[in-house]
C-alpha cells in the first residue's frame, strides 16, 4: 500500500550537470585515469610488430585472395560505435536531466570499446595469423619466394606485411560489437523491453544495433580482411566485454529498475529522510493509522465482552 510506484521513483532524484556532475567525475576519477592508460596501451600494440608466424608455400592456397579497400572504414568504426551511442545518452539526458544515468552510459561505453580494443590488439599481435590476402602483401607482384626453411621471404611493403600478421581476432568486429552492443542493451533498459507484457515490437529496437554489427562483420569477410573464425571471435569478445562493462553500472536489462544506473537508486534513497513516520499519499501518517488501528480493536473488543459480563453478573445475583 505504501511502495513507491515506479514513476515517483524516476522523478525522485533531479541531479543534473550543473548540481552535481564534477561531484560525479570526482567519485570516479580514478576510472578516467585507467582509461587514459588504456589508450596508451592500445597506442603501443598498434605500433609494435605483431608475430611473424611461419607461412608455407603449402598454405598459400587460402591465402591468395585479392587485395580489396575496406567497406567500413577504420575511421568509421568510432562514429557509430561511440559518438553514435554517445548522442543517444545526451538525447535521453535531455529528458531525464539524470546526470549519473548520462555519466556512467559514457564511462561504460568507453571502457568496454577500450577493454575490447586492448584485448583484440593484443591477441593480433600475440597470434600473428596471416590475412586472407596475405600473398599479395608478401608478394605484390606475384612471385613469391621462400627460404631453406620454407618460409616466406616477402619483399612487399612492410606496413602491408605487418598488417597482414593481423587477422585473429577482427578488430573492426570486437569494436563494434562492443560499442553497439553496449547499446542495445542500454536501450532494452531504457524502454523496459523485458517488462513481461509481451511487445515483441521493442525487440526490433534492440536488434537494430546488433544487424549493424552483424553486417560490419560480414564486410569484414567479403573484403577477405579477415576468416570467419576472426569474424566469428571478435564478435564475441566484443559482446561479452560490452555486457560486463554495462553490468558494473546498470541493472541487468530484465530486472524492474533496469531503466536507471544503480547510483541513482543509491541517490534517491540517500534523497529520502532518514527518520520520522512514513507519510502516504494522503497525507496520513503510518504511526497515526496504527494508532488509530489499535483503538478500533480495543472498542471492539470491549463492545464484545460487555455482555459477557453482564450475563456473568446475573447470574451471581
Amino acid at each position: 500500500m505504501f511502495q513507491v510506484s515506479p514513476n515517483e521513483v524516476e522523478l525522485g532524484c533531479q541531479h543534473t550537470i550543473k548540481s552535481h556532475g564534477g561531484q560525479v567525475a570526482r567519485n570516479h576519477k580514478h576510472d578516467w585515469l585507467i582509461l587514459i592508460l588504456l589508450v596508451v596501451i592500445d597506442i603501443v600494440l598498434n605500433i609494435i610488430h605483431p608475430f611473424y608466424r611461419f607461412v608455407g608455400q603449402d598454405m598459400m592456397t587460402d591465402l591468395k585472395y585479392p587485395m580489396k579497400d575496406n567497406t567500413v572504414p577504420v575511421w568509421a568504426v568510432p562514429l557509430y560505435a561511440v559518438l553514435l551511442p554517445i548522442a543517444i545518452f545526451v538525447l535521453y539526458y535531455l529528458r531525464r536531466r539524470d546526470v549519473y544515468d548520462l555519466h556512467h552510459s559514457i564511462l561504460g561505453l568507453l571502457f568496454a570499446v577500450l577493454i575490447t580494443g586492448v584485448l583484440t590488439d593484443s591477441i593480433k599481435n600475440a597470434v600473428g595469423r596471416p590475412r586472407p590476402d596475405f600473398f599479395w602483401r608478401c608478394f605484390p607482384d606475384g612471385i613469391d619466394k621462400y627460404d631453406r626453411w620454407g618460409d616466406v621471404v616477402c619483399h612487399g611493403k612492410d606496413s602491408d606485411i605487418k598488417e597482414g600478421h593481423k587477422s585473429f581476432p577482427s578488430g573492426h568486429t570486437s569494436w563494434s560489437f562492443a560499442g553497439l552492443g553496449f547499446l542495445a542493451l542500454y536501450l532494452s533498459g531504457k524502454i523496459k523491453c523485458f517488462d513481461r507484457r509481451g511487445h515483441v515490437a521493442k525487440l526490433c529496437i534492440i536488434f537494430l544495433p546488433i544487424l549493424a554489427a552483424c553486417l560490419v562483420g560480414i564486410s569484414r569477410v567479403d573484403d577477405y580482411w579477415h576468416h570467419w573464425q576472426d569474424v566469428f571471435a571478435g564478435g564475441l569478445l566484443g559482446l561479452m566485454v560490452a555486457t560486463f562493462c554495462y553490468l558494473q553500472f546498470f541493472p541487468p536489462p530484465y530486472h524492474t529498475e533496469g531503466w536507471g544506473p544503480y547510483a541513482y537508486f543509491r541517490a534517491v534513497e540517500e534523497a529520502r529522510p532518514s527518520s520520522g513516520p512514513v507519510q502516504p499519499r494522503n497525507g496520513v501518517s503510518l504511526q497515526g493509522m496504527n494508532h488509530q488501528s489499535s483503538a478500533v480493536n480495543t472498542n471492539v473488543v470491549d463492545q464484545d465482552l460487555d455482555p459477557s459480563f453482564d450475563a456473568m453478573e446475573s447470574g451471581r445475583r
